[in-house]
């Protein structure tokens, strides 16, 4: 039989989310082999080498940009390298994973995507959400026609408890952080691009948030180029848990997808009906979301296709984010042509 090619793969960053592309990657993508490990923080990464019993463990990425023998690279680390790191890999010929969001500088953005482009590399941006099940077949449903024409969107998406403050400090705020994802969904799901934000926007939960000048409570309306309108709502702290839900309303129906839940068992008695509290936090709600990203980024490369979040994708919603939180600060609409001419 024909030996099936593989995709030796690079992971720079051993924090949580480097864990799970690696771990992904390991065992459930037969496709990809992960050849080595890099942190500027090397601990973490010797670990996770361990643990999956890879061998080549580095502190400095460009040991791993530099070998021949790595196709691709998924890029986990801190957002402020993320750009310098695409920069490096492409020039490299390296194909490119990267985490959201590529910078907070859309100067920045512009020209890792040029040097991208430049080397003829795939690049995919890590907005896992469009492959969860539910939101995916939202999105078909709204793809198809069976909704008729778009109206109204919802998304709801509520934290179950704050971040560390250091990392408010340099996350780049709620719309540039955790909004991002919602951004990237409505226009997925919409199937149509935003025109304009109005956004509201106070601290509700952590006064600390407040104090390191940003805010952990938002609600968001959008305009789409088709005529529609979108409502996001954010929380940083849900006490029940990871409240992520989406609805798309249209002319011939409506498509929802709830919460999940460790199990779908309901119990009722003379107290009340009972049911679980929704998955906590992103690793347990989007696990499944994180194995089919993954895996598209390995086939496009194998199979020489575009991949299906592209460098487009993770500009835009920096865009959206910076309308935002302009609009927020003057308590006025914003045309996304307000920030990126």
């Amino acid at each position: 039989m024909k030996e099936t090619r593989r995709l030796n793969v690079g992971v720079l960053g051993a924090g949580r989310i480097g864990r799970v592309h690696a771990e992904n990657l390991a065992y459930r993508i037969p496709e990809a082999r992960v050849e080595a490990i890099a942190d500027v923080i090397v601990e973490p990464a010797q670990k996770l080498a361990s643990d999956l019993g890879i061998t080549n463990v580095f502190q400095d990425p460009r040991a791993i940009l530099e070998n021949k023998d790595i196709d691709a690279i998924i890029i986990c680390s801190s957002t402020d390298t993320h750009a310098q790191l695409m920069d490096d890999a492409a020039a490299n010929g390296k194909h490119i994973f990267c985490e959201k969001p590529i910078a907070l500088d859309l100067a920045k953005i512009d020209r890792a995507l040029a040097a991208v482009e430049k080397a003829g590399v795939k690049l995919q941006i890590g907005f896992n959400r469009r492959f969860d099940p539910s939101f995916k077949r939202v999105r078909d449903l709204v793809a198809s026609g069976e909704l008729g024409e778009p109206h109204i969107l919802r998304i709801t998406s509520r934290d179950p408890a704050p971040p560390p403050i250091a990392y408010v400090q340099v996350s780049g705020g709620i719309f540039l952080d955790m909004t991002i994802h919602d951004f990237d969904m409505a226009r997925y799901l919409m199937g149509s691009e935003v025109e304009e934000v109005y956004a509201a926007a106070n601290v509700l939960v952590e006064p600390e948030i407040g104090k390191a000048g940003d805010v952990d409570t938002a609600v968001i309306t959008l305009r789409f180029a088709n005529g529609a309108l979108g409502v996001i709502d954010n929380s940083r702290k849900a006490v029940y848990g990871y409240d992520q839900r989406v609805e798309v309303f249209g002319s011939k129906g409506v498509a929802i997808a709830e919460n999940k839940t460790p199990d779908s068992v309901v119990k009722s008695d003379t107290a009340g009906v009972h049911a679980a509290l929704p998955l906590h936090f992103f690793v347990e709600r989007y696990a499944e979301a994180y194995v089919q990203e993954m895996r598209a980024f390995v086939q496009a490369v194998l199979e020489d296709r575009t991949p299906p979040v592209t460098g487009l994708d993770g500009r835009v919603p920096v865009v959206i984010g910076y309308a935002a939180k302009k609009s927020a600060e003057e308590n006025r609409p914003v045309r996304l042509s307000e920030i990126d001419r």
